[in-house]
């Protein structure tokens, strides 16, 4: 299985390399494997919409290459970065115990690889199985330097759902005519959102509905009486999608890399940084059906609201076919959006039990909201940002791990506030002025073992909208979410304390609040930010500081030797 994901590309297509991939997992012994893969980050050329331009890229391939694992194997990636561009690379929803150097976030738990340099990633897949997926995570190069991580479960070791016939990994994304960096830079400029991205993909194609997309359609061949495992995820950078395919429903099995009770619905909402896993049978009659991906938006906001799609196509259907249209909720259906979400439940086996912490040691409010920064360059004299309590966060030049590890001074203050400065009517009417907002790079020390309970408020500091929340080195139980403002008092009476869904990005519905609920058992700096790549470069995001154990395996790791400097 050595460098497994390079060598495939070159005598495999696709799928076959998937179904080669996933045979030679199933045969491996029992004992834990070592998996290594090359990752070289490269500029290639690529052409979508009647367009080429040069991309970054892993390995050449757009979307990168898969990385194939079972639980318990540890997994060597070396990033060799031959791109002019500094890099890092995230293992989204890996917990990285104990290991945060590992884990990826640029300034976060290292430095970028620069140019001319590799580094080595090194961790352990410890009780984790089900889709996650890796990404750049410095600026936007995420736009297309993203892949699917498959962790397969411990030989013989089941499902808890039917056994699929076959599987396949459905990657959403976004694509924009002009470099992703340039649009990046231009907004930061002029100190407004930047353009919007210009089509969706899946599996990094637009689909038939744009233009020159003959060649840059995703076609899954099914046949009639199986049942097939999509593994979905979202790597958009600013969209949470609707997915959907005509004529067929899903059953929900896995959010995140964890278990769900099965639930059927006509169509999914994916935000950012989340995957999602559900079976399909082909059970309708032989044809050709669209599956689709639009945005969903119910805050007065512009997106991009472009339709990608692709084809599901019975075998031994001609393409000339007309494929039959898939029927997506519209793109406010808010209520679809609620109640899509409440549907979600831990699947709470003997085997798969869902551990939700009873009591709570800390509780924590956090608002989040935008700003305005004084910019006499920019447009209208100020720049955009975003906030949690009123901080937007500022990134800084030495890593935090390494400052935390170190005990460096003068990197950050571990001193963020447990709530706002002052309680406002958070969902009323808009405000836009005296907004409070200071810039600083301030973290949230947190004792080890300890639990934690964290109500995340949307507010109309200029304007509400919805914000998927990720926290790296952890998964945590979505206990609660309401519209309006979160009410101490009797929001809790109605918490899920027994089966809520466990993951590790949740959704902050417009105009409302979630509160999650988490044991602090991985020592470290763990990045928890907004996933939408626009607010989080205007400072939506801070960290936590989760101070080591008492026993010889709850502290930190010491840094690798290879660790990128600063």
């Amino acid at each position: 299985m050595k460098m497994a994901s390079r060598n495939c590309s070159n005598f495999f297509s696709g799928l076959t390399c998937s179904l080669f991939l996933l045979l030679g997992l199933l045969s491996l012994p029992a004992e834990a494997a070592i998996k290594k893969y090359q990752f070289d980050v490269q500029v290639n050329n690529v052409s979508r919409l009647c367009h080429a331009k040069p991309i970054v890229t892993v390995n050449g391939r757009f979307p990168g290459p898969t990385i194939y694992v079972r639980e318990g194997d540890r997994v060597l990636v070396n990033v060799t970065n031959h791109a002019q561009y500094n890099m890092s690379i995230h293992w989204h929803g890996l917990k990285q115990y104990r290991n945060g150097w590992a884990d990826g976030p640029a300034y976060i738990t290292q430095c970028p690889i620069k140019t001319g340099n590799s580094y080595t990633y090194d961790f352990n897949v410890t009780g984790q199985r089900g889709t996650l997926w890796w990404h750049a995570h410095i600026f936007w190069l995420r736009a297309t330097v993203y892949g699917a991580i498959v962790i397969m479960p411990k030989p013989g070791t089941p499902f808890p759902f039917p056994q699929p016939n076959r599987e396949e990994v459905i990657l959403l994304g976004e694509w924009w005519h002009t470099d992703v960096e340039e649009v990046e830079k231009q907004g930061q400029k002029m100190g407004l959102p930047p353009n919007m991205s210009d089509a969706h993909t899946i599996n990094g194609k637009p689909g038939p509905l744009f233009p020159c997309s003959e060649k840059h359609t995703f076609a899954m061949e099914v046949e009639s009486g199986k049942t097939y495992l999509l593994r979905i995820i979202n790597a958009a950078l600013n969209d949470e999608l609707f997915f959907a395919i005509a004529g067929h429903n899903f059953t929900v099995v896995e959010v995140d890399a964890v278990y769900t009770k099965p639930f059927t619905t006509e169509a999914i909402l994916i935000a950012p940084g989340q995957t999602t896993n559900v079976l399909v049978q082909a059970n309708q009659k032989p044809g050709r059906y669209f599956m689709a991906a639009r945005p969903f938006n119910d805050a007065p906001i512009p997106v991009d609201n472009k339709t990608a799609t692709g084809i599901l196509q019975y075998k031994g259907i001609p393409n000339s076919l007309l494929p039959t249209l898939a029927q997506l909720p519209a793109s406010n259906d808010s209520e679809f959006a609620l109640n899509y979400n409440k549907k979600l439940r831990s699947l709470n086996s003997p085997k798969f039990p869902a551990d939700v912490p009873q009591k709570v040691d800390r509780k924590l409010f956090y608002t989040i909201g935008f700003g305005k920064d004084s910019c006499p360059t920019c447009v209208n004299g100020t720049r955009l940002l975003a906030t949690l309590n009123n901080i937007s966060f500022v990134m800084p030049q030495t890593a935090l791990l390494q400052a935390h590890y170190f005990n460096l001074k003068g990197v950050f203050k571990a001193d963020f506030p447990d709530k706002p400065p002052k309680p406002f009517n958070y969902t009323g009417a808009p405000l836009t002025a005296s907004l409070g907002t200071s810039r600083a790079t301030r973290l949230s020390k947190i004792a080890f073992n300890s639990t934690i309970e964290l109500v995340l408020q949307d507010t109309n500091l200029l304007t509400v909208e919805s914000h998927p929340f990720h926290l790296h080195g952890y998964n945590f139980f979505v206990v609660g979410t309401g519209i309006g403002n979160f009410d101490p008092v009797k929001d809790p009476a109605n918490y899920n304390l027994v089966d809520p869904i466990e993951r590790n990005t949740a959704a902050v519905p417009t105009g409302g609040w979630t509160a999650i609920r988490f044991r602090a058992d991985n020592p470290g700096v763990w990045f928890l930010h907004c996933h939408l790549e626009l607010h989080t470069g205007w400072g939506l995001k801070t960290a936590f500081a989760v101070e080591d154990g008492p026993g010889p395996d709850q502290s930190v790791l010491p840094p690798p030797t290879d660790l990128p400097p600063c």
